[in-house]
């Protein structure tokens, strides 16, 4: 598979995808890198740290969000995409659920539409990936259901239905969306399952609270998480969030062995490393 200019082989290499959030309010690093020159540098010293793929965000999607308008997260990502661009071709993904940015993000030179509404994707966003022959990204974003691997499937089927090729859908079965803690450990174990599905798998579970729950503080401090019930988050705790990196080694360790496509992550140089030295273990 190629994008852009970069060839991918998801079914021999695990990639890493550098999160670059352009927010004020994501729990991890909001308002960390929300002016133009700081993201394109930020996105730079990724790309330096052996990312494959910068995903670029103006909206936070940690439980709890609330949504911007249009115009708002228009303004945060175009001037970032358009000055990647212009300084590196690596391939750059859009997260976003509103078709009207994606769309945009397309023509300034974004390659992949990253939606965590894979479930409930709208009519507007298939057609905008349909006509930009564009990457995408299919999040489950509901409950665990069994045959989790088969739900995966109808998810990307609804969008090859609609007319985008099979070939350029990728499912990320959706971590830390619309599932308790349990239902989340559940998907971790049975990925080796889930990379069966016939389509590249995402694995976004970087700093998440299900990470939170057995390695570090919780969002209000605390030693213990949430015992059931979809999981929450709160304001931007990166005190906290950092102190999640071991446990989201641990999982781009298991999509490593799993046969995972892509970990997207916040931490691109310590997951890079991770990978390189079970390449090393696994080719020995």
């Amino acid at each position: 598979m190629k994008i852009r200019d970069t060839g991918f082989d998801f079914a021999k290499k695990t990639y890493v995808m550098g999160i670059l959030n352009v927010t004020p309010d994501s729990f991890s690093d909001g308002g960390l890198h929300n002016s133009t020159d700081a993201a394109v540098e930020h996105a730079l010293d990724m790309i330096k740290d052996g990312a494959d793929i910068i995903d670029i965000g103006g909206e936070s999607t940690r439980p709890g969000y609330s949504s911007v308008p249009a115009d708002v997260e228009l303004d945060r990502v175009i001037p970032v995409i358009e000055a990647l661009r212009r300084r590196s071709d690596i391939p750059i993904s859009i997260d976003t659920t509103k078709a009207e940015v994606a769309a945009a993000a397309i023509s300034a030179g974004a390659d992949i539409i990253n939606t965590v509404e894979g479930l409930d994707i709208s009519e507007d966003m298939i057609k905008v990936a349909r006509d930009s022959g564009a990457f995408i990204v299919m999040t489950y974003e509901n409950c665990y259901v069994n045959q989790f691997g088969e739900a995966l499937i109808g998810m990307a089927e609804t969008a090859v239905e609609a007319g985008i090729s099979p070939d350029r859908i990728i499912v990320d079965p959706g971590i830390g969306f619309g599932k308790t803690k349990e239902e989340n450990l559940r998907i971790l174990n049975e990925l080796p399952i889930i990379t069966q599905v016939g389509y590249p798998v995402l694995l976004g579970c970087s700093r998440k609270s299900v990470i939170g729950y057995f390695t570090g503080r919780d969002e209000n401090g605390s030693q213990n998480g949430p015992q059931s019930g979809p999981q929450s988050g709160s304001e931007r705790r990166p005190e906290i969030a950092k102190e999640r990196l071991p446990g989201t080694l641990v999982t781009t360790v298991l999509a490593g062995l799993a046969g995972v496509g892509i970990v997207r992550v916040h931490d691109v140089k310590e997951n890079v490393l991770a990978l390189k030295m079970l390449a090393g273990i696994c080719e020995s």
